[in-house]
């Protein structure tokens, strides 16, 4: 069993989307838009950013894991036939 990269992965952009998204709300009506065209970038690369980190988040954790290859056989563990 292990941890799939994409849970983490996913984890950080889910939270630096929510937020980018948040300043983008808040700083709607600000003059800090003018560069970008009065497009809010903040507000658009957030709610891109949650997006793609809830993919990532959610088939992370749809993974199935195959059992352990460490773990001993049934038959190195003295169960199974006998011979």
């Amino acid at each position: 069993m292990g941890l799939d990269i994409r849970v983490p992965l996913g984890a950080i952009f889910l939270i630096v989307g929510g937020i980018m998204s948040v300043y983008g709300i808040v700083t709607r009506s600000s003059s800090i838009y003018e560069k970008s065209m009065g497009i809010n970038l903040n507000l658009w690369w957030g709610v891109a950013m949650l997006v793609f980190g809830g993919v990532m988040f959610f088939f992370g954790r749809q993974q199935k894991w195959q059992d352990d290859p460490v773990t001993p056989r049934p038959w190195e563990r003295g169960e199974g036939p006998r011979h």
